[in-house]
This record gives C-alpha cells, sequence and structure tokens, in this order.
C-alpha cells in the first residue's frame, strides 16, 4: 500500500514540472509577441502635450538639418530622432592654436628686461639703467628666440666646467681684453676655461686655497656664496667642488655675455647689478659674500651698497674683498690711481664696516676678510656713538622684488643673551639641507609647520623617483643647470642633492608665502620672480624648468594680447 502511495505522488509532481515549463514557455512567447508588435508601430508626441511644452532644449542651440526639416512636416505630430541638439556654438577663432614664427637672428641673445636699447632711456646716475627695465605691453615681441645657427649640446658636467663650443656664445671679446688675467681662451672649434680672474691670473683653485687658508671652506659651516661682478664666474666654478654653491651674478655690460658664459659652463649665475634696487635675495641668506674687483663704489652714496650686503649675509658670514683698494701700495701704478686717492678709498670702506658693527677678521696679500656679528645686541648699543647708518624701522627685511635700497642696518632678529646667534643657528652642511630650517622652527612664517616641512620631503623624494622613469637623462648627467619656477620649501632641489646639477628655486614674488628664506637656510640658492615678465638670464641657459602648483597662483592675472 505504501508502495503505490510513492508512485501516484511522483506522478503528480511530475505532471507540476511539466505545467510549468509549459506555462512559463507560453508566457515568453506571448510577451515577446506584443514586444515586436509594439517596435512595429511610430511613437507620436502630440505638440500640445505637457511634455512638449515645456522641454524646448533647441531653442537656444542650432538645430540639426534633419530636426528643422521635421519641423516643418505634418501638425499632427513629430517624428523622434535620437541626434545630439545639445551642442555649444564655439567661435572658431578660439580653436585656433598661434603658431609663434621664429625672431631674426639678430635676437638669438635677446634679454627682454636687459635689453640694452632700451636701457639707454634710463639714468645713468648709481647705474639705474643697467636694472631690470621690462618692455610694455606694446614692446612685446611674438616671436620665438632662434638659436646660433651651428648650435651645439653642451659638454656634460664637469667637463664643461672647463669647456663650451664656441658656436654656441659667439664672441671672441673676453678672450681678447682679458687675455692676460687667463679667463678664457679660444682653442679651435672651443671655449677653454682655464680658472683665472683680474686678481686671481694664477687660477681659481690657488685663490680659493689663499682664502681658505685664513677662513674654513671645508668645515661645512660655509655653503652659500654671492659673487658680486663675477666675470665667467670661475670663482663660483671651483668652490663647487668644496661643497660651496655660489649665486654669481654680473650686468649686462660691454663684458659681451659673461653671465652666459658662466651658465653655459653649468655654473650658477644670473643677469644683475648693484644698483638703486635691492638684490633679488632675502635677508640672511649667504654664508660668504665676494667681491674681487668687482668695480663696486662700496664706500660711495654713505655706504649703501654694503648696507646692502650686510642684508643678505647671514649672522656671523663673512664679505671678502680682493682689488681695489687692497693692497694699493703694491698695485696703484697699475690701477693707474694715485696713493693718497686708494688709501682714502679703504679708509672709506674700513669705516662703513666699523659703522656695520662688522669685525676685520684679517688682511694678508691680496685678501681683505670681515665678518658680520652674530647678533646686534652690541651693535644696537653702539648707535650711541655712530649716528648712521641707523637701524631699520618697520622694515620687511626679505622684501627684494622691486625694493629700493635703504641706507639704513636691516635689523637681526632679537636674542636673548649675547651669544646667540640671531634668526637661529644653522646645521653644518649637509645635515642642513634636511634640518628643520629655524625660519620654521620658531614659527616665523605663518602657517607653516615642521610637519609641512618633513611631508614636502617626503612627497619631493617620490616623485622624483618617479621623475627618473619618465625622464632618464635627469639620473644620466644629461641636465645640469635646472630651475624650479615654484619652489616652495625647496623639496625638489633637497631631493636632487645627489645628482650632478643645480637648481635655480624661484619664489614667486606674489607668492602666499615666502619661503626664500627657509630655501637658504637649506643651504639651496634661488631668487624672487614676477613670472610676468622675463627671468634676468640669457636664453638657452636653463637643460630643465620644472613648474609645480606654478599656474593656480597666476590663474587671476593674465596678459592682453
Amino acid at each position: 500500500m505504501a508502495k503505490d502511495n510513492s508512485g501516484s505522488l511522483k506522478s503528480e509532481s511530475k505532471r507540476r514540472r511539466v505545467t510549468y515549463i509549459f506555462s512559463v514557455s507560453g508566457l515568453c512567447v506571448l510577451f515577446y509577441i506584443l514586444g515586436a508588435w509594439q517596435n512595429s508601430t511610430t511613437p507620436t508626441l502630440n505638440q500640445r502635450s505637457d511634455l512638449a511644452s515645456k522641454v524646448e532644449c533647441d531653442n537656444d542651440f542650432p538645430r540639426s538639418t534633419e530636426s528643422l526639416s521635421s519641423s516643418s512636416s505634418s501638425s499632427e505630430g513629430e517624428t523622434l530622432d535620437f541626434q545630439a541638439h545639445h551642442q555649444l556654438s564655439f567661435n572658431d577663432t578660439l580653436m585656433v592654436v598661434e603658431k609663434f614664427p621664429p625672431c631674426a637672428l639678430n635676437f638669438s641673445e635677446y634679454t627682454p628686461c636687459q635689453d640694452l636699447t632700451r636701457c639707454k632711456k634710463f639714468a645713468r646716475a648709481m647705474l639705474a639703467y643697467r636694472e631690470r627695465h621690462c618692455p610694455a605691453q606694446h614692446e612685446l615681441i611674438r616671436c620665438l628666440i632662434p638659436a646660433p645657427p651651428k648650435y651645439k649640446t653642451p659638454f656634460k658636467w664637469p667637463r664643461s666646467r672647463d669647456y663650451a663650443w664656441y658656436d654656441n656664445i659667439p664672441h671672441r671679446e673676453l678672450s681678447i681684453e682679458k687675455a692676460v688675467q687667463n679667463w678664457i681662451q679660444v682653442e679651435g672649434d672651443r671655449f677653454r676655461f682655464p680658472g683665472g680672474g683680474t686678481m686671481f691670473p694664477r687660477g681659481a683653485d690657488v685663490y680659493i686655497d689663499d682664502i681658505n687658508a685664513l677662513i674654513s671652506l671645508t668645515d661645512g659651516d660655509i655653503r652659500t656664496a654671492i659673487d658680486t661682478g663675477c666675470g665667467v664666474a670661475s670663482w663660483g666654478a671651483y668652490l663647487l667642488k668644496r661643497d660651496i654653491v655660489t649665486m654669481s651674478f654680473a650686468p649686462r655690460d660691454t663684458h659681451e655675455a659673461q653671465v652666459q658664459f658662466a651658465l653655459e659652463r653649468g655654473v650658477p649665475a644670473m643677469i644683475g647689478v648693484m644698483a638703486t634696487q635691492r638684490l633679488p635675495y632675502p635677508a640672511r641668506a649667504f654664508d660668504m659674500a665676494h667681491c674681487s674687483r668687482c668695480l663696486i663704489p662700496w664706500q660711495d652714496f654713505d655706504g649703501l651698497y654694503l648696507i646692502e650686503v650686510d642684508r643678505v649675509l647671514r649672522p656671523g658670514g663673512y664679505w671678502i674683498l680682493s682689488g681695489p683698494p687692497i693692497r694699493w701700495k703694491k698695485y696703484y701704478g697699475g690701477w693707474e690711481r694715485t696713493q693718497e686717492d686708494l688709501k682714502q678709498e679703504q679708509n672709506s670702506i674700513e669705516d662703513v664696516a666699523r659703522r656695520l658693527c662688522w669685525k676685520k677678521v684679517i688682511e694678508k696679500g691680496d685678501l681683505a676678510i670681515w665678518q658680520k656679528p652674530i647678533n646686534h645686541a652690541e651693535c644696537i648699543q653702539s648707535r650711541r656713538i655712530y649716528k648712521t647708518p641707523h637701524i631699520c624701522k618697520n622694515d620687511d627685511a626679505d622684501a627684494a622684488w622691486y625694493r629700493k635700497m635703504e641706507a639704513c642696518i636691516t635689523p637681526l632678529p632679537e636674542v636673548s643673551s649675547s651669544s646667540e646667534v640671531a634668526g637661529g643657528e644653522l646645521q653644518k652642511w649637509p645635515q642642513r639641507a634636511f634640518a628643520v630650517p629655524p625660519r620654521i622652527s620658531k614659527g616665523t612664517i605663518p602657517g607653516l609647520t615642521v610637519k609641512k616641512f618633513e611631508d614636502d620631503n617626503t612627497v619631493w623624494k617620490e616623485r622624483i623617483e618617479y621623475y627618473k622613469r619618465i625622464i632618464p637623462p635627469l639620473s644620466q648627467g644629461r641636465y645640469r643647470n635646472v630651475m624650479d619656477m615654484n619652489a616652495y620649501l625647496g623639496g625638489f632641489a633637497a631631493a636632487l642633492m645627489d645628482y650632478p646639477i643645480w637648481v635655480m628655486n624661484v619664489v614667486p614674488a606674489n607668492s602666499d608665502y615666502d619661503t626664500l628664506g627657509v630655501i637658504y637656510e637649506r643651504g639651496f640658492i634661488g631668487t624672487y620672480q614676477d613670472w610676468c615678465e622675463a627671468f634676468s638670464t640669457y636664453p638657452r641657459t636653463y637643460d630643465l624648468i620644472h613648474a609645480s602648483a606654478i599656474f593656480s597662483i597666476y590663474q587671476d592675472r593674465y596678459v592682453s594680447l
């Protein structure tokens, strides 16, 4: 009996499954037929419907040809089409990419803000005409600067220190005018730089050894230097192997292409002059300043130019002078000046240095060296004796972009004792590169913290590893002169410090943070710049230009063309 019941249940279950399958199949066939019937009809839209009255996307835009033809058809209804109707109307002229033609060959060495023709329009007093005078809107050129016809890729560093292709800088003037001073020589198709200078014809290496015998250049205390009136920058070139990086500058004058020669060699340099405006560097930037017969009238204008050197020199930094009037008793005949005149000039320089509270370290042979005090504790007291120059009041010491020089001493940060270094003591190089700069640790730049500094270093270390993969020449010695257009804290330069390159760290003059002082405290060099103007350099002087977040600074500024 149980067996019969089991068979009956199985039969019932089988019938239910068959019924279910047929039902589902029937429904599928039914819906398929219904869908096919719906697709075979033409959908219409009554123009009087609410939808037709609300959707008017084409009213403000051009319609397609199909749309225009359908609008003139039967008023009973329109056939829907699926063409794209929401199209913006572009002015065709905006889509054309402007192509700049090449300039004439006589523009090959064009430096817009130091153009000799324009400069002649300005006053010659205090060399103001040799300062930056950028072209007005109607003077801007709209063409690409051409290279000399036979231009070649420069020699790689360190060979470039001693050689450059003649065709890249076709000027023989210096090789003739400075022949006995060993600045530069022409050898076939190239220039050779023996390392000489007006006051060191035996070579920069020997001259630097003489300085090192007086103050140490090898213990890491001196890392950043500035060379005023640099010639072809041999002094800075040979300091590099002592881990001292030098900002060399010279005006564009009758000595053709001094700065261009320096940069072609792979040596840091820029066009500049001590005239009426501050040098474009922050206060307390350089460990050492140097003048070798740079022909700057240090004693004139109430000592204005020495006062400016004092501003950019760090506490405890050194100023080195060789050439007139030092050792005037030996050289006065060759300098074609009287002994009395030279003696008076040296006495005047010594007097200005005393008023600045500098201490004369030594005078030996052709060299005289002074040292700036580590703070102004005693200097403030000395104003009872020296009425001039006074200490500046309400002065932004770092402000240096188109800022006039003032005949007053830039005050150093306050200290709690006479032995404290104003602004904070710097570590020796190379530890200085990654140590927290005093301007950050002391909180003198609002918004910048130790964490931000450390995070910036981490970011750039990672990015440089990526750059190495996408720009192989970066780690292969192909690049030497590199510019960072928006250097911020100098993390980009720090991440590259083991490569055979140097970085011109630029801080835009209108940045939210003035961080150039931080960069110098790390042992790197740089300058202020407004990127709406031309940089103070010759064409073709940088191998790589790096820009990070630069356009956001200038997004609300534009030049109407």
